[in-house]
């Protein structure tokens, strides 16, 4: 046995020491190896949240090595518990065993990495920042290994120094900050330390903080690109080349660039059918572009609204061209004392060419944050020159309470004349005893406030303010189906600057964990009556009558080889017709396993809704601006998978999207003034469409973020200026080849 004073040390926060031996990432937990690791054993349920002393036997060793932070995990099993073994794609969320090691590099809970590990050595990495927001979009090199035996299971991970840079260390130690967790995939209950949970906003400051030797790394990554593209329909082929260079000479700095970055179309974007006057958003799966990017994270709290929004770069081109053709781009961040600093450009390349830039500086003054963020963005082609500037403030001065607050201007000058205005967020979030909490959240938008250029900005001109009473509830009684019940009551306002009403509402929602690995979650609300300023582009505003609608949602967990999920929703329509016409839709997924390697995943889905309404300014020319179409609408929708995970290097994806989209029995309205809808007979035509996307993909690993990739990809859009049926387009959507193309990409990743 040890003596008292050993085991003290080793239980010690501030307890470190350096490998005694080099850590083999086998999944076999070698004792020698492992000799004067931080030695873990108290996980507590955080998934429900009781906090409470976990029935599934898990154990961790922390050590930190010259290569990296080294985790093990023992993780015991119990008779009568599931423990699926099926492989999944990296980045894929599954109901699986599976470890996460989250690692904020500087122990301030500024920003950190999410490392997921299954049973079946499956792989996901994110990034988080200090709001708690996950993103799978970036792909880290680490190692990993796994040994599933009968009476357990046992993962093995190295996260390397380079993976992020790092403040400089005071003498020879430094302070990181860890979260260890284990996910028991079959009945969805995790256990952590330390027991905190990540849907709380102070997640990220709650982490373990342990003192360790300071080590750094150097590395110089190369990753050259060749992509072959033969388009099948128009006959042509297309040979492309570039290469991502990644750079760390020391744990205080890091740059990466990319030059002639690769569009060759391995990730593929899911159908969108999209009415409104606000832009769909879309995350961005570029290696160079998710290369800790969260470091440039500048959000303003509504909805998806950024600074730098990366799916700009490359994006139409200001002539209506097509893609912008980009020539390259840089990136850098590092540190000088307690203060962050990153930069970004990229250029593009002909007269309808943009530059992007922007500069971000954090500084940590104890319990508070400070930030700011420039954006640049040259776009000679219009004449248009945009800037943005904003400040960002966290405080959190305790682990119950956050406050963070943005203030943000812009300056857009087009041939030479400027628009100016600025933006203001604020979010205070409380968490009380007993699973009571409380958030309050304010936004104003100005006008002309526009970030776009660089940015995603939903929308401009408004007024917010939310205030919302959640309740967690884990203590329930013994024979329940339930582990726990997540419960918000939420009230919301929104006005634009010319005091309009735009939402009133009210919301209640219930997250319910099942003990069986299920869920059921539903939603009810209530909306008051407002105006819809966005439906006419701008000219008279739509009166919105009050309405209201709730949707239900229930998981059921695996049986054997299948498992399903449904949800319904039923909704009043508020807008012109005064019978009170209703909307409902309803939907089904499945997956089948036919091994632990091979599974087919299916989405069906049916909406209704019989007052559609869509803008018909832009169709129908000048005089018609505040014309609105109102129809019953019919849509119809099949998401469906096959996934066969070879080996731990091969996979083989075939995703098939379709939709069909059938808009009857139109009712012409022209919205006056006072925001009334007035029955008229303008030209409004019934129409329907259909869309179509299908791909074969084939990915073998040839080594970590090294790549062949071979892509099939078919697809195409019919439109139809009459009535045909939602169920007739989508039955016709199979036929559509406006696009197919074969893809043949390599990258391979030299480190030197």
């Amino acid at each position: 046995m040890l003596p008292l004073a050993v085991l003290a040390a080793l239980s010690s926060p501030a307890f470190a020491q350096e490998a005694g031996a080099q850590v083999k990432i086998d999944g076999v937990i070698d004792p020698a190896e492992w000799q004067g690791a931080r030695h873990v054993t108290d996980f507590r349920m955080v998934q429900p949240f009781t906090q409470a002393a976990t029935r599934h036997p898990t154990e961790a060793w922390i050590l930190a090595t010259p290569e990296g932070l080294a985790v093990a995990f023992r993780n015991a099993k119990l008779a009568g518990v599931e423990t699926p073994r099926q492989r999944s794609a990296r980045d894929q969320d599954v109901a699986i065993d599976r470890v996460n090691v989250m690692l904020d590099f500087d122990g301030d809970g500024r920003s950190g990495y999410d490392f997921t590990l299954t049973a079946s050595d499956g792989i996901q990495d994110s990034t988080i920042t200090s709001g708690g927001n996950f993103s799978s979009d970036w792909d880290g090199s680490w190692q990993h290994a796994v040994v599933d035996g009968e009476g357990e299971w046992t993962a093995e991970l190295l996260i390397p120094w380079h993976t992020a840079p790092m403040k400089k260390a005071a003498g020879d130690k430094r302070t990181v900050a860890v979260y260890l967790d284990r996910v028991v995939g079959s009945i969805n209950e995790r256990m952590a330390w330390p027991a905190v949970s990540f849907e709380r906003p102070q997640f990220l400051n709650q982490f373990e903080k342990i003192e360790i030797p300071a080590y750094s790394q150097s590395l110089l990554a190369i990753t050259p690109y060749v992509v072959g593209l033969q388009d099948l329909v128009a006959k042509d082929n297309k040979f492309d080349a570039g290469a991502d260079i990644f750079w760390k000479p020391n744990s205080q700095f890091q740059l990466s660039a990319t030059i002639n970055p690769d569009f060759g179309q391995v990730e593929s974007d899911s159908l969108v059918v999209n009415f409104s006057a606000e832009e769909t958003f879309f995350g961005d799966k570029r290696p160079f572009f998710t290369e800790n990017q969260g470091f440039f994270d500048f959000g303003l709290l509504f909805d998806n609204s950024q600074l730098l929004y990366t799916r700009r770069v490359g994006a139409m081109a200001d002539d209506g061209s097509g893609p912008g053709d980009i020539m390259g781009a840089v990136k850098f961040n590092g540190s000088v004392g307690a203060t962050q600093y990153g930069a970004f450009v990229a250029d593009e390349r002909g007269d309808a060419g943009r530059r992007f830039s922007a500069l971000r500086l954090q500084r940590a003054f104890g319990t508070q944050n400070l930030g700011v963020m420039l954006t640049n963005v040259d776009r000679p082609f219009l004449d248009r020159s945009a800037n943005v500037i904003g400040f960002d403030h966290r405080w959190q001065p305790d682990a119950s309470l956050t406050v963070a607050s943005t203030l943000v201007g812009s300056d857009v000058e087009v041939a030479g004349q400027h628009t100016r205005d600025f933006a203001f967020t604020s979010m205070a979030q409380k968490t009380l005893d007993k699973g009571w909490s409380l958030t309050g959240l304010l936004i104003h938008y100005g006008e002309d406030f526009e970030v776009n250029d660089a940015g995603y900005l939903g929308r401009n001109d408004l007024n917010y303010g939310q205030f919302e009473v959640g309740k967690r509830i884990t203590q329930l009684p013994e024979g329940s189906a339930f582990s726990s019940h997540n419960i918000r009551t939420r009230i919301e306002g929104l006005q634009n600057n010319g005091g309009l009403w735009l939402q009133k509402q009210f919301r209640f929602n219930v997250n319910s964990q099942r003990k069986d690995g299920g869920n059921l979650n539903w939603n009810f609300q209530l909306r008051g009556p407002a105006y819809d300023d966005q439906i006419t582009r701008g000219h008279n505003p739509m009166y919105v009558r009050n309405g209201g609608s709730a949707y239900i949602n229930r998981g059921f967990p695996r049986r054997g080889k299948w498992q399903f999920g449904v949800d319904a929703s039923l909704g009043l329509a508020s807008g012109l017709r005064q019978d009170t016409p209703y909307a409902w839709s309803a939907s089904l997924s499945s997956t089948y396993y036919i091994s632990d390697a091979l599974n087919i995943e299916l989405w069906l889905g049916h909406v209704t809704d019989q007052e559609m309404l869509i803008w018909q300014g832009g169709d129908l020319g000048p005089g018609y601006e505040n014309v609105v179409g109102g129809f019953h609408m019919n849509r119809y929708d099949l998401n469906a998978s096959l996934n066969w995970n070879i080996g731990t290097r091969h996979e083989l994806r075939v995703k098939l999207e379709a939709l069909g989209f059938d808009a009857d029995d139109p009712i012409a309205w022209r919205v006056g003034a006072d925001g009334r809808g007035m029955r008229s007979n303008d030209p409004v035509q019934p129409f329907s469409f259909r869309n179509m996307g299908f791909q074969v993909r084939y990915r073998y690993e040839l080594a970590p973020l090294s790549n062949l990739y071979v892509v099939y990809g078919r697809g195409g859009f019919g439109y139809d200026p009459h009535a045909v049926g939602a169920f007739d387009q989508f039955n016709d959507a199979f036929s559509l080849r406006d696009d197919e193309q074969l893809v043949v990409k390599l990258a391979y990743r030299f480190e030197l």
